[in-house]
């Protein structure tokens, strides 16, 4: 008995303290390689969405092409500038001088509603246009008749000649292109002003337009429509 105990060597046991040191010290190298791996992960990955969608807005940006300015409308002239007139000069012509006694006229009105009401009257009757067929008995005409030019500013709308004795007449030239009428029929209707404004412009009574001679029918010749 006492040889076979001398045979046995006893097994040696470690004490938990002893056990503990190596598990921690595994569990900690694992950790750390988790973590470096995790690191290296995140160094190779790609540029965020955020990152690609602000180079993308750039490279838009960049190919927008420059906005175009608009072309001027060109200014308007004629009957299409009536509310842009600030003043008119007129003249008055006078083809016989006997019997009216009238003297040269030649003056500029710069009242601008006195401008535009008379180049309105005179636009009326020109879109207006008699298309009466046939003849008509006119007052005398003493060749009396006024002339002018309407202004914005110094830039010119329009020039117009009024025949203000015998049959009246208006045209007006703008742009090249001429209208004219009788004021007579549809054109006296829708310029039932016209003389009144003419006369406003210059500052004198209607009947002083013409002579009171030429508002009478003393038996000239008649004068043909068209």
């Amino acid at each position: 008995m006492e040889l076979m105990e001398r045979g046995v060597r006893p097994s040696s046991m470690m004490s938990p303290r002893q056990v503990r040191g190596p598990v921690l010290a595994v569990l900690l190298c694992s950790a750390l390689a988790g973590c470096g791996s995790v690191a290296a992960s995140q160094a190779a990955a790609p540029a965020t969405p955020a990152a690609s969608a602000t180079g993308s807005a750039t490279s838009v940006t960049g190919s927008v092409a420059p906005a175009t300015s608009a072309t001027p409308a060109a200014p308007a002239v004629g009957c299409a500038s009536v509310n842009q007139a600030t003043s008119v000069t007129v003249r008055r012509i006078m083809h016989l001088v006997e019997p009216t006694r009238m003297g040269a006229l030649s003056m500029t009105q710069r009242k601008t509603a006195l401008v535009r009401a008379l180049f309105g009257q005179f636009c009326n009757a020109v879109a207006h246009a008699d298309t009466q067929k046939g003849t008509v008995a006119c007052p005398a005409d003493f060749g009396i008749s006024y002339s002018g030019t309407f202004y914005d500013g110094s830039r010119a709308l329009a020039k117009f000649v009024y025949g203000a004795s015998g049959c009246q007449t208006v045209s007006i030239t703008a742009g090249g292109k001429t209208q004219s009428t009788m004021v007579l029929g549809t054109a006296s209707a829708a310029a039932p002003r016209l003389r009144a404004d003419m006369a406003a412009v210059l500052g004198v009574p209607a009947s002083m337009l013409a002579p009171p001679q030429s508002q009478v029918n003393p038996g000239g010749p008649k004068k043909p429509l068209r």
